[in-house]
Formats: structure tokens, C-alpha cells, sequence
């Protein structure tokens, strides 16, 4: 007695869209706002505070649940990460507020400050290296972000105003390079082409047994 076995192929289509155009101008648009502050354009207020949690804080973190949803380690991380250091940012000022005592100071110093920022220049740094292996534009937003947090340490360690300011003028690149990488998976998918390029880098090809390798 034979049995009839039959093979069903199945198409499983990703339904997800692209979380990263919704991180990255989240992102962007938070840390130019930020930064128009640091450059000495106004001062310091709730409306830099609200960006931070709403959508330089929450966006990101719902983006970075998407990646993890696509299987996108990096955009996950990433996302996650930024996400929670602009709510992080904004409790540092929050919680000196709402639950500072004479028995209990919680402001934070500028020397710890400066070690706050610099600690996420190291891990800027780390994940800039995997962009190596992604595209250009990821290349320059988390390259001048560690430019970014170096800067705004040294900043506070030094109380130096002047260099502050710098990071500012610095800070509104980095966050303008983050809206052009948004726009620009935007667009691209929208019209079916690439309208503002990537800058996409090639996968490097493992050579094939027995085929000749060929020196570029």
C-alpha cells in the first residue's frame, strides 16, 4: 500500500511596513529641536521636554518593536535605544522636579551629565561600526552623532559655553542627516526608485568553489 505524499508551497508575505522612516524621523526631528536650544537660538523648555517623550522617546521605541517584528537586529537596537534615552533625558529633568528633598537631591551634576553623554558616544561608536555593513547615510548620522555626545561631554566637564554651542550647530546636522535618511526610504518606496539615494553598500560576495576569482 503506497501512500501519495504532495508538497504545498506556500508564499509568506511580510505585511509589516517599513518601521525605520517612522524611527528615524522621530529621531531627527527631536534631536534638531534639541539642538537649536544648544546653539543659543532659545532657551530650555517643556516644548524640547514633549518631543522627547512623545515622539523622540515613544515613536522610536514603537519602531523598534516593528524591527524586532521584521527580524532587523540593528534597526531594533538602535531604535530601542534611542528611544529610551530621549525618556531617559527627560527624566534626569522630571524626576529633579517632582521628587527632589533636602534629604534626597537628585539633580544631576554636570560632571555626571558628562558621563552620561559620553556613554552613549561609546555606544554611538559601537553600533556606527555595523553601519559599515548598511549604507552611507546611516554611516553619516551615527558617525556625527558620537561627534555629537563626545562634544556635549566635554562641554559639561568643561562648562566651556563656546564648545557647547558647537555641539548645537553639530547636533542640528546630525538630526537633519536623520530626516534625510527618512524622507528618503519614503520617497523611494513611494515612487519606485531611488529619488535620494542611500547610499546602499554592496555585500561582499563569498567566492563560488571552482570559479575563478576576478581582482577589481
Amino acid at each position: 500500500m503506497t501512500e501519495d505524499r504532495q508538497e504545498v508551497l506556500a508564499t509568506l508575505t511580510d505585511r509589516v511596513a517599513n518601521p525605520a522612516p517612522l524611527g528615524l524621523m522621530a529621531f531627527g526631528m527631536t534631536t534638531v529641536l534639541l539642538n537649536l536650544h544648544n546653539a543659543g537660538l532659545f532657551p530650555f523648555n517643556a516644548m524640547i521636554l514633549a518631543m522627547g517623550v512623545f515622539y523622540g522617546g515613544i515613536a522610536q521605541v514603537i519602531a523598534a518593536l516593528q524591527e524586532f517584528k521584521k527580524g532587523n537586529t540593528f534597526a531594533a537596537t538602535a531604535f530601542g535605544s534611542f528611544g529610551l534615552f530621549w525618556l531617559s533625558f527627560v527624566g534626569i529633568f522630571a524626576f529633579d522636579k517632582w521628587m527632589s528633598t533636602p534629604a534626597l537631591a537628585l539633580g544631576a551634576s554636570e560632571t555626571a551629565l558628562g558621563w552620561y553623554l559620553f556613554a552613549w558616544g561609546v555606544f554611538t561608536a559601537l553600533m556606527f561600526v555595523a553601519t559599515l555593513r548598511i549604507n552611507r547615510s546611516l554611516q553619516v548620522v551615527f558617525g556625527s552623532l558620537t561627534i555629537l555626545f563626545v562634544l556635549l561631554a566635554i562641554s559639561k566637564w568643561t562648562g566651556n559655553a563656546t564648545l557647547g554651542k558647537v555641539a548645537g550647530w553639530e547636533g542640528i546636522f546630525v538630526g537633519l542627516s536623520a530626516v534625510y535618511g527618512s524622507i528618503a526610504q519614503i520617497w523611494n518606496e513611494v515612487y519606485g526608485r531611488v529619488v535620494l539615494p542611500l547610499g546602499v553598500v554592496k555585500p561582499v560576495q563569498k567566492p563560488v568553489a571552482g570559479a575563478p576569482v576576478h581582482a577589481e
